[in-house]
């Protein structure tokens, strides 16, 4: 094959051809689910882009394989796995799963690469001169096996320069970043490797190779013969089934001998037979020949169509642009014909002028109307090519068929070429020129049509590091999903996030698998499990064998009373009055209240502060003979039924040990435990006298629950770690104003402590105001069966809430119910705005399987592991 490539200097290449081409990569923008109006600024950057571009430009959409280890590696990023084990453990399991060891084959991932190619100008006589002189050179060099034409350090200067002109053109439609020789030399060798084991553009992106340099005023290039040692073969031969030997195998170790097309007629064989020292690469390239002749801007995005297809597809787009003065023009010369074919007709036929005609005639009019609007509108001449492949001709040919039939279904048509798909691979080697023949396939539109192809979107959601919890869903091939939460405060967001959804969706077991993940990659959490089952210290105890600690609040075998338990006076002060207020159900700024607050003040500064001085000090304001003394006497009265009450003894029994913030809680994953304590109906919050009449556990178990996730927000506000608080159903808090002044607290605050809090909801009202639901970085919609509560977690996740095929989603194609092997599915969005699909993902691990799940084996028990399979819990404070 002969090799386009001379020189490569930063991201400008030299061809063989005496044309000068810069590189660039891009990012795709937006997703699946982007709302219209982000649809619309994409649409009007990609729209800018091809208007500014300098009359020809390539863009390719490229899929670069992933690796295994390359997954693996990115969960490990910031990670001292040799001290964090246990992340090591979850890391080792998950290299297993992808490189397929309970497979037949390693699994296939891709990511969605984009790339622009910009032929600069040559510079004038001069450099005309040389780029001709440099062409047949090449040539001759060749033959003679000479190395390639020198490039002077002026011409390479006067190409920088123009190359930043043009880059400071186009990035005003879109972040453009300049490729490196190795990125560049990657996509030649993906275009020649399609489906083989070449290098990965993870290795490329790092490498400082394949850059020529200046020796003695003139380039000096590596050599890059070897790109060229490649040969195509189109159709194959018949015969090379049986010449495929044990050297010809792809990367998953099968032979590359069978496959039915290759015995068929020559016509039959509309595929490339790519032969490098990779291996042997079948594929096929498929012209973009005919497009609706309208479409709306959500039915046109063909290239956000092809990532749902089960295998990668590539897309190469050569573009030529025409300025508007040029499409007037040409307009007008095509109105002169219709109207003299409309006057051929008039005199020939008496039936009127056909259905055709007036077609082209209105197009041509709206075409004009449309192109005289603005000056700097363009008319986009493009070629589209799309490739397929496959580990045999057979595989091939399905894929391309299936290729063809999803686009049909969109009034797309493609045609596979015989003899012509040599021409259609030329167009993906980085600055080859391109074929005559495939000119046949221009498709001639308007810039901001051509822009609402979609060529620059994406289906990116979650970080580019964490914890990998699931795969997504919007793309046919294997993307996995990693969340790194801790990772969010130290790039300026917020760690806090929520998941909302019905019962049995997979909230719980997604804030399991993440709690589980920070603790393993050496952050800490702090949950607080109000389950009769007490789920989350059992998931502790299995996830974290040895690094938890239990702590069950209702059995008053250890002291929370906030004066005693935290350090510094004001602080348990004000979580003492808070508890308090919340106890006895009355306000801070009534004259209760400030009873509450002077004896609060007088306990906090005695030398063995405790809760029980609270009352000791009540109980002396309540002998004054005054009206301060009787309703110092009515809280004596009040406050002395909570406490003789064994529930509320953790509070104020003083011979009760205290927790110690700085011992009990410092194991990684602490559950505190509140099985016995009720609370009082959500609707209770709002009614005084149905709060008044709740039973006397309801109002203990209500304050106690609160003091408990005061002294959560203080260790995890204290400690340098990042910590989690997972809060299931965390209706419990937010149905009380203190409540949700403490979660308030941690959202508005948790970022600068390197603390987040983690909530489980059925509904995103449960999660309180509507400044902490906007505030939550991390967002996640489960199945949600009612339509009501559908549409509120839609546009909670900024979706429209009235969008028919959303609704259908959410209410019955996430973890459709009667499904298991659909459980765990999630519509979600990440601090950067991304929205995506994906299904949960549990590590094969048993110490994490064991406890992660809530849905009982038969319907009314669920085991308990069996705690002789794991390391004794750590002791100190363990219940």
């Amino acid at each position: 094959m002969k090799l386009p490539l001379r020189h490569i200097v930063d991201h400008l290449v030299w061809s063989t051809h005496g044309t000068v081409w810069a590189v660039w990569s891009l990012t795709p923008a937006g997703s699946r689910y982007m709302p219209d109006r982000t649809r619309d600024e994409i649409t009007a950057q990609v729209t800018s882009l091809v208007r500014s571009l300098p009359g020809r430009a390539r863009l390719l959409g490229l899929s670069a394989r992933i690796d295994a280890g390359e997954v693996v590696a990115a969960t490990l990023d910031g990670v001292d796995y040799r001290r964090h084990e246990a992340w090591a453990e979850v890391a080792e399991a998950q290299l297993r799963l992808l490189a397929g060891d309970h497979l037949d084959e390693p699994v296939d991932m891709y990511r969605r690469t984009l790339w622009l190619a910009v032929p600069l100008p040559v510079l004038g006589g001069r450099g005309q001169w040389q780029a001709t002189a440099g062409t047949v050179w090449s040539e001759l060099a060749g033959l003679l096996g000479l190395p390639p034409s020198p490039v002077g350090v002026g011409e390479v200067a006067e190409y920088r320069e123009r190359a930043a002109q043009v880059e400071a053109e186009l990035s005003a439609g879109i972040a453009l970043r300049a490729a490196t020789p190795a990125e560049i030399v990657w996509i030649h060798q993906h275009a020649v490797g399609r489906g083989l084991d070449a290098e990965l553009l993870g290795e490329a992106e790092r490498s400082p190779m394949r850059g020529s340099r200046m020796s003695g005023g003139v380039l000096r290039s590596p050599s890059h013969a070897d790109l060229g040692h490649v040969r195509l073969l189109e159709g194959g031969r018949p015969d090379s089934a049986a010449q495929d030997g044990p050297g010809r195998t792809g990367r998953t170790g099968r032979g590359r001998g069978s496959g039915g097309g290759m015995l068929g007629s020559v016509a039959g064989r509309r595929w490339l037979q790519v032969d490098s020292e990779v291996g042997t690469s079948y594929q096929a390239h498929l012209a973009l020949a005919e497009i609706p002749r309208a479409f709306t801007a959500v039915g046109g995005e063909f290239f956000a169509e092809l990532e749902r297809l089960p295998f990668a597809v590539d897309w190469v787009v050569d573009l030529t642009t025409l300025p508007s003065e040029k499409v007037l023009a040409a307009v007008t010369k095509k109105k002169r014909d219709l109207v003299d074919q409309a006057d051929q007709y008039a005199a020939r036929r008496a039936t009127g002028l056909p259905d055709a005609l007036h077609d082209a005639a209105d197009d041509l009019g709206e075409l004009g109307a449309r192109a005289s609007r603005s000056s700097v509108e363009v008319e986009v001449q493009s070629v589209t090519a799309l490739t397929v492949w496959g580990t045999t001709p057979a595989e091939c040919d399905q894929r391309a068929a299936a290729l063809q039939a999803r686009l049909k279904g969109a009034n797309y048509r493609l045609v596979r070429p015989v003899g012509g798909q040599e021409d259609l691979f030329t167009l993906s080697l980085p600055a080859a020129v391109t074929p005559p023949a495939v000119r046949q396939y221009v498709q001639h539109e308007l810039g901001e049509d051509w822009a609402m192809h979609g060529a620059l979107y994406g289906q990116s959601f979650g970080d580019p590091t964490g914890a990998m919890v699931g795969y997504s869903q919007d793309i046919g091939t294997i993307s996995p999903v990693l969340l790194n939460i801790a990772d969010a405060p130290v790039r300026n967001a917020s760690a806090s996030f929520a998941l909302a959804g019905d019962l049995g969706g997979g909230k719980s077991t997604l804030l399991k698998l993440i709690t589980g993940s920070v603790v393993d990659r050496g952050g800490r959490a702090i949950a607080i499990d109000r389950t009769k089952s007490r789920e989350w210290a059992r998931f502790a105890r299995t996830a974290a064998p040895g690094r938890c600690q239990i702590v069950d609040a209702a059995t008053a075998d250890m002291s929370i009373d906030p004066l005693r338990v935290f350090a510094d006076p004001d602080a348990g002060a004000r979580y003492a009055l808070s508890y308090l207020t919340v106890q006895l159900g009355v306000g801070a700024m009534t004259e209760h209240g400030a009873l509450l607050k002077t004896a609060v003040k007088q306990a906090a500064t005695a030398p063995d502060r405790s809760m029980a001085l609270v009352l000791d000090a009540l109980e002396e304001m309540a002998l004054e003979d005054s009206a301060r003394g009787q309703r110092a006497a009515s809280l004596v009265e009040w406050l002395r039924v909570a406490a003789d009450e064994p529930l509320a003894a953790a509070v104020f029994d003083p011979t009760l040990p205290p927790l110690d913030l700085t011992g009990d809680l410092t194991s990684d994953f602490v559950v505190i435990t509140t099985t016995g304590l009720t609370l009082p109906p959500r609707e209770a919050a709002t009614n005084p006298e149905l709060l008044r009449s709740q039973p006397l556990e309801a109002l203990i178990g209500r304050a106690v629950l609160y003091l408990i996730a005061a002294i959560a927000r203080e260790t995890a506000f204290t400690d340098p770690r990042f910590t989690l608080l997972p809060l299931d159903e965390a209706y419990w808090l937010t149905s009380s104003a203190e409540g949700q002044a403490l979660i308030d607290e941690i959202v508005y605050d948790g970022r600068k402590h390197g603390a987040g809090v983690g909530l489980g909801c059925h509904d995103v009202l449960e999660l309180g105001t509507s400044t902490t639901q906007g505030l939550l970085a991390y967002r996640f919609l489960a199945r949600t069966a009612d339509p009501t509560l559908a549409a509120r977690g839609l546009a909670w996740l900024g979706l429209p809430s009235d969008d028919e095929d959303l609704l259908r989603m959410v209410t019955t194609d996430l973890s459709p119910y009667g499904k298991p092997e659909r459980a765990g599915e999630f519509l979600a969005r990440d601090p950067r705005m991304n929205i995506g699909r994906f299904k949960v993902l549990i590590p094969d691990l048993r110490r994490i399987t064991d406890g992660i799940h809530t849905t009982p084996t038969t319907p009314h028990t669920q085991p308990a592991p069996d705690p002789s399979r794991y390391e004794p819990a750590a002791t100190g404070g363990i219940r």
